[in-house]
C-alpha cells in the first residue's frame, strides 16, 4: 500500500513537471499576444493603422517553390532562379470580394487562387476552376499573373506570363477557365517577367504587353550555351524583346511593337501604363534590370515614341525592379517610382522616385528623383512596390518588399560577385565565369519598407512599428480592401517563402471613398479610367491599372483616404472613351459602384 501511495505521489510528481515547459509556453505566448496587441494599439494611435499578419487564420497557406534549371546553372542557380513568386487581386467570380491569384515556379508545382469567401478567410479554387496546373514540364513555370476582360463581357480572364509559353484563360461566367492561348496569337516562348493590359488607342478593347527578361530563343532547362547572362551591368541590351499584342476583338491578338515603335532588348522587370501628359492615351513606363528605364510617349494611339533620356527618367543605369505610378504630392499628376539595389558598403544605386519638374508638363514634362530629399531611396536589394493610402490620412504611402537570395547568413557573395560585375562583356555574358554562390546570401533577410507620407514631400519608415517584420526574400506585393472596410490590407508573395496576408487596422477617424468603375463603351475593366477627387482644398489624381511594381497587380477598385474630412467636393471621372462625368458629394465611408454613362 505505501508503495502505491508513494508511486502516485512520483507519477502527480512527474506529470507536473511535463506540463511545466507547456504552461511556461502559453504563458509567453500570452504575453506576446499582450505585447503585439499593445503594439498595435501604439501604432494606431500614432500612425493611424497596423498591420497583423493573418495568412494561416485566414486560409492562406502556399509556400513558393522557385525552379530547377539546367544543370550547368548549377553554381549560381538560387540566384539565377531568384524570381517567380507573384500574386494579383481580382474579383474573378464578381460577387463583389477580391480574391487572390498566386503564382508558383516550381516544375510541376501548382498555382493557387484563393477566393474571398466573404467572411475574413479565403479558399483556394484553382484546381476546381483550372486554374491550377499551369506549370507542366516543358512548358516553362509562372513568374506572374495579369487581368483584364479582353472580350468585354464582364468577367476578368488573366494572362499567366512564364519563363516558357505565355498562357491566356478566358474566364467563363466566375465558375472555370478556358485555355486560349494558341487561338489569341501568343508567341510560342517568352522569359517573361511583366506584363500589363492596357488599351493602348482606346477602341474599347484591352490590348496587352509583354516584356521579356532572357532572350526568348534561351530554354533555361536545356542550355545550348552558358553565354545567356547580360552583356553588362549598366547597358546590356541582349535580353529578351518587348511585346505588344493589339485586341482584334474576335479572340485574337496581333503583335504590333516594332511597328509602333517598340523596338528593344533591355532585360524588362516591370511595366505600368498611365496618362502621364493628360492627352487621354496611356504613356508606357519601362523598368529595366542591368541599365537604364524606359518611358515611351504614345502618340495618339499609332506610335510609341521612347523618351526616357529626354524626360530625365532614361540617363543613369540601375536594376530597375519594379514600377508603380502616383499622385504622392497631391497635385493632380502622377510621380513614378522604380526599385533599385542598395547594399550598405557595397552598393548604393538607390530608388528613383520620379517627381514631375515645376512648370514641365505634355511633351515638355521633365522628371527629377527625389527619391533621396523625400526618404524613400534606401530600400535594400528591392523588388516589388506598392502607392497606396495606409492610413486614410488623405496622402499616398509606399509598402516596398526586399530581400534577393537569404541563404547563411555568416558569409556573403557580394564580394565575388563585384568581382564578375566589373568584368568585360565576355566574362559577365557567360554564366560559367560567375562564381559558385556555395550556399552564401546575397542581400538577404532584409527589412521591409512601409513608408508613410506626411503630407509635405516627406515620408517616414515605420514598417516593424507598424507590424511588418517579416525577413523573407519579397517579390510582389499588392494592396487590396478585402473586407470592403476601407483599409487597404497588404499581401506579400516571397521566393521560396510563404503568401503572407497583413491585415490592416485604420483608426476610425480617418475617412475613405472607394470608386468601382465599369466602362461600357471604354473596356467593360474600366484600366485607364481615372477619378480626380476634391475635398477641403486637396485634389488627387489616381487611374485604373492593368498591372503595377514588379509581377503584382492591385484591386481594381480605386481607394481614396481623405483624413478627417467629412465630406468630398467631387468626384471627376474621364473615361478611357473620353468622356468626362462629375459626381458631386458622394458619400464617404462606402463603395461606390459606376458604370460609364451612355
Amino acid at each position: 500500500m505505501q508503495r502505491n501511495w508513494i508511486r502516485a505521489v512520483i507519477a502527480v510528481i512527474f506529470v507536473g513537471l511535463l506540463a511545466v515547459p507547456l504552461i511556461y509556453k502559453r504563458v509567453l505566448s500570452a504575453r506576446h499576444s499582450a505585447d503585439l496587441a499593445q503594439s498595435r494599439s501604439a501604432a494606431l494611435e500614432r500612425y493611424g493603422f497596423a498591420f497583423q499578419e493573418v495568412s494561416k487564420a485566414v486560409g492562406i497557406n502556399f509556400i513558393h517553390k522557385a525552379p530547377t534549371l539546367d544543370p550547368k546553372l548549377k553554381h549560381i542557380m538560387e540566384q539565377v532562379a531568384s524570381m517567380g513568386a507573384a500574386v494579383s487581386v481580382v474579383d474573378f467570380d464578381r460577387d463583389g470580394w477580391d480574391d487572390l491569384y498566386v503564382a508558383n515556379s516550381g516544375e510541376g508545382s501548382r498555382n493557387a487562387l484563393y477566393r474571398n469567401l466573404g467572411n475574413g478567410t479565403f479558399e483556394d479554387v484553382a484546381d476546381r476552376v483550372g486554374l491550377a496546373d499551369v506549370n507542366k514540364p516543358g512548358t516553362g513555370v509562372s513568374m506572374g499573373a495579369v487581368w483584364g476582360d479582353y472580350d468585354n463581357d464582364g468577367y476578368e480572364d488573366v494572362l499567366i506570363y512564364k519563363w516558357g509559353k505565355p498562357e491566356l484563360y478566358h474566364n467563363d461566367g466566375g465558375k472555370h477557365f478556358t485555355r486560349v492561348t494558341e487561338q489569341a496569337g501568343l508567341p510560342s516562348w517568352v522569359n517573361a517577367n511583366t506584363a500589363i493590359w492596357f488599351d493602348y488607342d482606346r477602341d474599347g478593347k484591352l490590348d496587352l504587353f509583354l516584356g521579356g527578361y532572357y532572350p526568348e530563343n534561351i530554354d533555361l532547362w536545356h542550355l545550348t550555351t552558358t553565354k545567356m547572362m547580360p552583356e553588362s551591368f549598366e547597358y546590356a541590351q541582349n535580353g529578351g524583346r518587348k511585346y505588344l499584342f493589339h485586341n482584334l476583338g474576335n479572340g485574337h491578338f496581333e503583335e504590333v511593337s516594332q511597328q509602333l515603335g517598340i523596338d528593344s532588348r533591355r532585360w524588362s522587370l516591370a511595366a505600368v501604363a498611365a496618362d502621364l501628359r493628360g492627352t487621354g492615351y496611356p504613356d508606357l513606363f519601362i523598368a529595366n534590370d542591368y541599365g537604364v528605364s524606359e518611358l515611351y510617349f504614345n502618340e495618339g494611339g499609332k506610335h510609341f515614341r521612347e523618351v526616357g533620356k529626354e524626360t530625365g527618367v532614361g540617363y543613369a543605369p540601375k536594376s530597375g525592379m519594379t514600377a508603380s505610378v502616383g499622385d504622392i504630392l497631391n497635385q493632380g499628376r502622377y510621380d513614378i517610382f522604380v526599385s533599385n539595389i542598395s547594399e550598405e558598403g557595397v552598393l548604393v544605386q538607390g530608388n528613383n522616385l520620379w517627381v514631375p519638374e515645376p512648370g514641365t508638363s505634355g511633351n515638355s514634362i521633365k522628371y527629377e528623383n527625389m527619391a533621396n530629399a523625400m526618404g524613400v531611396e534606401l530600400g535594400g536589394w528591392s523588388f516589388g512596390t506598392q502607392f497606396g493610402d495606409l492610413n486614410n490620412d488623405g496622402y499616398l504611402d509606399i509598402y516596398e518588399v526586399n530581400g534577393n537570395v537569404s541563404l547563411d547568413q555568416d558569409q556573403s557573395y557580394w564580394y565575388d560577385y563585384s568581382k564578375v560585375a566589373g568584368g568585360n562583356k565576355a566574362i559577365i555574358s557567360d554564366a560559367a565565369n560567375w562564381p559558385s554562390l556555395r550556399g552564401r546570401s546575397l542581400s538577404g533577410y532584409q527589412q521591409k519598407r512601409v513608408w508613410i507620407n506626411d503630407g509635405a514631400g516627406q515620408f517616414r519608415e515605420v514598417s516593424q512599428l507598424v507590424g511588418v517584420t517579416d525577413r523573407f526574400d519579397g517579390r510582389a506585393v499588392v494592396l487590396g480592401d478585402f473586407s470592403n472596410n476601407g483599409a487597404l490590407d497588404a499581401v506579400t508573395a516571397n521566393q521560396r517563402g510563404p503568401v503572407l496576408f497583413y491585415r490592416n487596422q485604420v483608426t476610425p477617424r480617418n475617412h475613405w471613398i472607394e470608386f468601382a468603375l465599369t466602362g461600357r463603351e471604354s473596356n467593360r475593366s474600366a484600366i485607364g479610367a481615372e477619378v480626380r477627387l476634391f475635398w477641403n482644398g486637396q485634389e488627387q489624381l489616381q487611374e485604373v491599372s492593368g498591372g503595377s511594381g514588379f509581377c503584382g497587380q492591385n484591386m481594381r477598385r480605386l481607394h481614396f483616404g481623405v483624413g478627417t474630412s467629412t465630406a468630398v467636393d467631387r468626384a471627376e471621372i474621364r473615361w478611357p472613351s473620353g468622356r468626362v462625368q462629375i459626381v458631386n458629394s458622394p458619400r464617404l465611408n462606402m463603395i461606390h459602384k459606376i458604370e460609364e454613362p451612355e
